[in-house]
């Protein structure tokens, strides 16, 4: 028996030897095509703008990125995804559901509707926001359709957010920002988001 187990030990350090010389050390990051399972934590009050009305958001996520989605009551979000792209994807439009917006950013996004009073701009996936008719340009503006149409992508500043959660946006202060040069960043992520990668 001692004899069978440093024969065992004999042969198992030279398989070792093998795979060390094929490959020292584990690579930093796995091939995109390699499926992917990634965690991430999201406030527990924003599940419901994740899964949306009848799991229309979750179902439209899964269906363009290709990923699956499981959520948990402590607000886990589970994405596997038979590639890094997919999962990526899954993970972006997550995020974009959940991030806050901010007063004071500049966001880019298509005009949702035009009323007599100003524009409805969509600044993330599902927020909207009114720009009044006298924020959209320099001077007075007689009607909404002059500057801007249902489809048009402009860029808005978010002025405030007001007790009921409406947000008061402007085209007039986003474009004077714009000639300045003090702000051209599109606004990305938010601190109510942590990545886990497993």
């Amino acid at each position: 028996l001692e004899e069978a187990l440093k024969r065992a030990h004999t042969a198992r350090m030279h398989i070792l030897d093998l795979m060390d010389q094929t490959l020292s050390e584990a690579r930093e990051d796995l091939s995109k095509y390699a499926p992917r399972i990634v965690s991430v934590q999201i406030n527990p009050e924003k599940i419901g703008e994740i899964i949306g009305p009848k799991g229309k958001t979750i179902r439209a996520i899964q269906d363009e990125s290709g990923a699956t989605i499981e959520i948990d009551d402590s607000g886990l979000v589970k994405i596997a995804a038979v590639s890094g792209e997919a999962g990526a994807r899954a993970r972006e439009m997550i995020e974009a559901i959940v991030k806050d917006p901010e007063i004071g950013r500049i966001y880019e996004g298509p005009v949702k509707n035009t009323t007599t009073f100003g524009a409805f701009i969509e600044i993330m996936p599902g927020t909207e926001g009114l720009c009044h008719i006298s924020e959209l340009s320099e001077g007075r503006t007689e009607r909404t359709e002059d500057v801007l149409k249902r489809g048009d992508i402009t860029r808005v500043k978010l002025l405030s957010i007001d007790e009921k959660g409406r947000l008061r946006l402007s085209r007039k202060a986003a474009l004077a920002e714009e000639v300045e040069g003090s702000s051209t960043d599109r606004a990305e992520g938010e601190d109510n988001i942590e990545v886990i990668e497993d």
